[in-house]
């Protein structure tokens, strides 16, 4: 990885609690165990030695039980912890040489967060809410609520501008402090178990909305969670943590398909795989012609022993089976990163869908193909 492809660089960070902390990281350092620290020194090991990079406009996720250090770790990249000992660049500056006043700019414009359990003022409309950022960071009135109604537009709460958060559900909260973190146009977000608090048919809403949000505006988002497919699901790569150590970082597809150790082993097993493989693990590509392109002759030869696609003249593809003496007939057609289990429903009505790589129809997925990346996900139709 370059230098230009990382936003943010994680270098050897180790954080300890306690008062004799020269002491312990000597000692974590030397080999010794987290119990063998505390022991002697009466500190606890937080995060040791925890390295990685995350790229511009990736989803990361870090992920881990309760005490694996996932929470302590995401309060480093805003300096609301301080490390012990390591660095935390972003866009190739640490962090930790910021002075108070630059270190308060950057919190205000170069990084936002949202919390658990929303944190809005409860005296405050949302809209008030939402732009309690720009408005720090001296954006005048008029601008802040202009830009206030387009974050709630984009998270779906036009027209509750002027409630306040008591008159709004969980989920429509959790949408709010969405909103004023966008509302901040900072370039890195930071969702600490954002969702955990949701009900789950809410939970699967919000991830969805933020699979949509994310596509659009392309932030660096950091997400913390300890539920495995929600990582799976909204993550590029993912770091598992285990007592403060971290285990892997991967892809999902790495995560669950080459674990790094027996604890990632275990972690996995139980892992909804329709959310976690992509169409794009499962698809094989074929063929594609256009209406002009497919005369009976050329369509034969190059069709004639698998299916293959022709794209209308200002219209959807169609899908032609067996080569020329097949009759070309509509298809349903699925982005390449849409989860498999997305795509169930259409398969169920048809054998056959066509998969498309930057809106171009690229190739075909079946319900045969879907069921052996499953299966075995080094299998490629």
């Amino acid at each position: 990885m370059t230098a230009s492809d990382v936003k943010i660089r994680v270098d050897k960070v180790y954080k300890i609690f306690g008062s004799r902390q020269s002491d312990a990281l000597a000692e974590i350092r030397a080999g010794a165990e987290k119990a063998e620290v505390l022991r002697k020194t009466g500190c606890v090991v937080g995060l040791k030695d925890i390295d990685f990079s995350i790229r511009p406009s990736e989803t990361f996720v870090i992920m881990g039980l309760s005490g694996s250090g996932k929470s302590t770790l995401i309060r480093h990249f805003n300096r609301l912890i301080e490390p012990t000992a390591g660095r935390i660049l972003v866009d190739g500056r640490n962090i930790m040489e910021m002075d108070a006043r630059e270190l308060l700019a950057f919190r205000r414009e170069g990084i936002s967060m949202v919390f658990q359990r929303f944190g809005l003022l409860p005296h405050q409309t949302v809209l008030e809410n939402t732009i309690c950022g720009p408005v720090l960071q001296g954006v005048n009135r008029r601008e802040a609520v202009e830009l206030g109604m387009e974050q709630l537009e984009l998270v779906g709460l036009k027209g509750f501008e002027n409630r306040f958060p008591r008159q709004l559900s969980g989920g429509m909260q959790q949408r709010v402090g969405l909103a004023r973190a966008l509302a901040t146009k900072a370039d890195v977000l930071l969702m600490d178990e954002a969702f955990s608090a949701l009900d789950p048919l809410i939970k699967s809403d919000m991830q969805e909305q933020l699979k949509d949000i994310q596509a659009r505006l392309k932030k660096t988002i950091i997400f913390i969670t300890h539920d495995l497919d929600e990582a799976l699901y909204l993550g590029d790569r993912i770091a598992i943590l285990k007592d403060g150590e971290l285990r892997q970082v991967g892809t999902g597809e790495d995560i669950l398909f080459r674990p790094a150790d027996t604890y990632v082993e275990r972690f996995v097993r139980k892992v909804d795989l329709s959310r976690a493989l992509y169409a794009r693990e499962a698809f094989t590509k074929v063929p594609v012609l256009t209406t002009s392109e497919a005369t009976p002759e050329r369509s034969a030869a190059l069709l004639r022993d698998h299916p293959g696609i022709i794209v209308n003249d200002g219209g959807g593809p169609r899908l032609i089976m067996q080569g020329a003496t097949g009759e070309a007939f509509p298809v349903s057609t699925v982005d390449a990163g849409i989860a498999i289990g997305q795509c169930f429903p259409l398969l169920a009505a048809h054998d056959t869908i066509v998969v498309t790589e930057g809106g171009r129809a690229t190739g075909i997925l079946t319900r045969e193909m879907t069921f052996r990346a499953m299966a075995r996900p080094d299998c490629k139709a």
